[in-house]
């Protein structure tokens, strides 16, 4: 993991700021629901398409999983952190819309608990048109909405840097 970078554009600071917030309150609610709330160094985020494409109408998009790699059940709630990084790691603005996304329904806030070895997904997609186009390289990911994050590869044009992104869950979001 890589600490945030100290030089970065007020909206991926806003951004990681507000998702730390959220993340501090579904930690909290987390907690209530019987299982601990994940420590952000137990939880790994990797992409993958899980065998199914998300590209369409000028549209791409993938899955985000997060893996519980620590040895006790916990729970996790609501929407990663986003921060898109462009060559060199250099931050980029940065905007992400909860809810539903081109491709999937947006299952909302709600307590996901991942036994060790335990996954969620969360559906992330994005446009990429031509539209003030963000040259994405990578991409922060904070699990819980802490500053503690991992960065995955994400090499494509983000349409103004906006990112639509659906609440983790036990299941693949879908459409259905």
């Amino acid at each position: 993991m890589r600490g945030l970078r100290t030089v970065v554009t007020a909206a991926a600071v806003a951004a990681m700021a507000a998702g730390g917030l959220a993340g501090a309150a579904a930690a909290a609610q987390a907690s209530d629901a019987g299982a601990g709330a994940c420590q952000p160094g137990t939880l790994k985020v990797t992409t993958t398409d899980a065998g199914q494409s998300q590209v369409g109408m000028n549209h791409a998009g993938t899955y985000l999983k997060v893996k519980n790699t620590g040895d006790e059940t916990c729970a996790i709630k609501g929407y990663a952190g986003l921060a898109l990084e462009g060559a060199g790691h250099k931050a980029l603005n940065t905007e992400v819309r909860h809810g539903d996304t081109y491709f999937a329904k947006d299952p909302g806030a709600h307590t996901v608990t991942l036994k060790p070895g335990g996954v969620a997904y969360a559906d992330l997609v994005w446009t990429h048109t031509g539209a003030d186009p963000a040259p994405a390289k990578y991409l922060q990911v904070s699990p819980t909405g802490s500053n503690s994050h991992s960065v995955v590869p994400l090499e494509d044009d983000v349409d103004n840097g906006t990112l639509n992104l659906t609440a983790w869950s036990a299941e693949l979001p879908t459409a259905g």
